[in-house]
């Protein structure tokens, strides 16, 4: 497949990826994890039809978790 031609408004957004790419990889983080396709479908599903990101869901389940995990006073249990 022959490569695009180069526009001004591609070498900008090129430049601009180039410039801005360390910002953007410390100010964002994935966590890269593998889930059984027929459980990540069911949770995808579950999440449209309630009008969820993934990103709430993950923030949630990080305060839920927490709060499982967690005294009062916001220290740690250590087993």
């Amino acid at each position: 497949m022959p490569k695009k031609a180069d526009t001004p408004q591609r070498k900008a957004r090129r430049n601009y990826e180039v410039r801005n790419k360390d910002a953007r990889e410390q100010a964002t983080m994935q966590f890269n994890t593998r889930l059984p396709r027929e459980e990540c479908d069911e949770i995808c599903a579950f999440l449209k039809k309630h009008g969820i990101s993934k990103v709430d869901l993950i923030r949630e389940g990080y305060r839920a978790m927490k709060t499982y995990y967690c005294p009062k006073d916001g220290k740690e249990i250590k087993e």
